[in-house]
């Protein structure tokens, strides 16, 4: 069914890619922005007006970092995005992505990512079987997907650490027949089994698949801590050799050995940029990330899969192993040492008394048992447990920030249960904090980077604009009360200041309240 036409009228509107805003009426029929007039010189009789005085009106806000995969395969329509302004999300990040499967493969996910699946059952099936079924379920907002390197690797190779003969070919055509559905571009995530477990070369192989289809590589890197350097020099090594766009996923400099790195890392992306490759990257705006717990792991205590982690984590000897190798801190080595027990925060585990919780109050309750081993009793408990770590420090988020190559993505959880506030407010704290109140940000340029830098990124034509044209893809919010109040501990508060959310010209978010409409489409390349 066609929308009906409407008036955005009267507010203040920015085209989203950099310039200041303007007092304008915009006009939207059949799903398009079909101009943007003088306030107030556009009044058709029978079509709707809403009154946007004292109000910004910019693109719909573009997600570069998401995994919110499967909840459109939820039950329920789940609005946390609309309700942040944000129309379009980028999923299949970190390696991450629910197909293409085999029976085989998807037991494994199962076992060692569920938490990401949104309860719901992960099956076989091909990624374009799995787009078809996104699609018909109904998305609440528009997701593109990418094709994640740990589901081609699991699939084509198992989850042990070592390649079989024809592997690397075998995750070539898989991502071939995912690029021929529709995925915009293919991720890694560099420190997760099984991908932690490739190759420069191993990547390569699929940055070239993906370079004859024109789509994008999204990593989250090797390191984003002491050796971020090197990963970044790989991670540009990866698209050059593809010919392909690279987008380094939630830029940070984690750990107290990295602080102060924030500057290096931006240097090594103009670097780039100068260099030939077109790099861009995105951030959100915390100072803790949020992850699996394994992560905190070396990555040979998880090969072979959750069974195995499980045995290894209950050898005295090879526990004993693990704790000296994760105590080094280089990039194979874990997170472990990138933080303190008293600064990772257990979200989401099967035994609900210790949500909540720091690993170190668990270790305190557990009579003061050693922090270690009780990081590894809580994985033995529960090897898809969810975590959130504090990491970073304020300046280099700062510095980050104010890059024109980083943009937004929240790199949300699933909208269940105790997650990183960032799932349910990054967008409005970004704009609320960084922008209104600390002035790390204008206006336009934050619009910016919420909107047309990341949807260029992606190819996705026609979105994070607002040009006549365009796709009628729109965020109406108040400036002076745009915000988030989520803490780690209570992060699922409603947000603040954003009225109106329109999707292909439809009114998703009315007066600051979901329309029940799952309005949303899958946005295939």
């Amino acid at each position: 069914m066609t929308p009906e036409p409407l008036v955005l009228s009267g507010g203040t509107v920015f085209d989203g890619l950099g310039s200041p805003g303007t007092v304008a009426d915009v006009v939207v029929e059949n799903g398009a922005v079909r101009a943007i007039e003088p306030a107030g010189s556009h009044r058709p009789t029978g079509v709707r007006v809403i009154d946007c005085d004292g109000l910004y009106v910019a693109p719909g806000f573009v997600d570069a970092h998401s995994h919110s995969d499967m909840v459109p395969l939820m039950d329920q329509p789940q609005p946390f995005k609309l309700l942040q302004g944000v129309t379009t999300e980028i999923a299949g990040n970190c390696g991450f992505s629910f197909a293409p499967l085999t029976d085989e493969s998807a037991a494994v996910v199962r076992a060692m990512y569920a938490e990401l699946a949104c309860g719901v059952d992960v099956g076989a099936g091909s990624f374009a079987e799995f787009l078809d079924q996104v699609e018909k379920s109904g998305p609440t907002n528009h997701l593109a997907y990418l094709v994640g390197h740990h589901t081609l690797r699991v699939t084509a190779n198992g989850a042990g650490d070592e390649l079989r003969p024809g592997a690397v070919d075998e995750m070539c055509r898989l991502a071939a027949e995912a690029f021929e559905a529709g995925a915009v571009g293919f991720s890694t995530g560099l420190i997760y089994p099984p991908g932690c477990f490739a190759d420069q070369a191993e990547v390569m192989r699929i940055a070239r698949v993906a370079g004859a289809y024109g789509r994008t590589y999204a990593t989250h890197m090797r390191d984003e801590g002491r050796f971020v350097e090197d990963a970044i020099d790989e991670a540009v090594a990866i698209a050059r050799a593809g010919g392909i766009r690279l987008q380094i996923s939630h830029c940070k400099a984690a750990g107290k050995a990295a602080h102060g790195k924030g500057a290096a890392l931006l240097e090594r992306l103009e670097q780039a940029r100068l260099a030939g490759v077109d790099v861009m990257g995105d951030q959100y705006p915390y100072l803790a990330g949020g992850t699996v717990m394994l992560a905190l792991l070396p990555n040979d205590a998880v090969a072979g899969g959750a069974h195995a982690m499980v045995a290894r984590l209950g050898d005295p000897a090879e526990r004993e192993r693990l704790r000296t190798q994760a105590a080094l801190g280089r990039p194979a080595d874990g997170m472990w040492a990138n933080t303190e027990p008293s600064k990772i925060l257990v979200t989401t585990h099967r035994d609900a008394s210790v949500v909540g919780r720091t690993v170190a109050e668990a270790a305190g309750s557990a009579g003061d048992a050693d922090p270690f081993d009780t990081l590894c009793e809580l994985l033995i408990a529960d090897p898809g447990a969810m975590i959130v770590l504090e990491m970073m420090a304020e300046p280099d988020v700062r510095a980050i920030m104010a890059s024109p190559l980083v943009g937004i993505g929240s790199d949300n959880g699933p909208p269940i249960g105790m997650q990183h506030p960032r799932t349910y407010g990054c967008f409005p704290r970004l704009f609320g904090t960084y922008v209104r109140e600390e002035q790390v940000l204008t206006w336009p340029e934050a619009i910016r980077k919420a909107s047309s830098l990341i949807a260029r990124q992606f190819g996705l034509a026609g979105r994070g604009v607002l040009l006549p044209g365009a796709h009628a893809d729109v965020t109406v919010f108040d400036p002076a009360t745009i915000g988030h109040g989520g803490s780690y501990v209570e992060p699922d508060v409603p947000t603040e200041g954003i009225r109106t959310v329109l999707l292909d010209g439809r009114v998703v978010v009315d007066d600051g309240v979901f329309t029940g409409e799952r309005a949303g489409r899958v946005l295939r390349a």
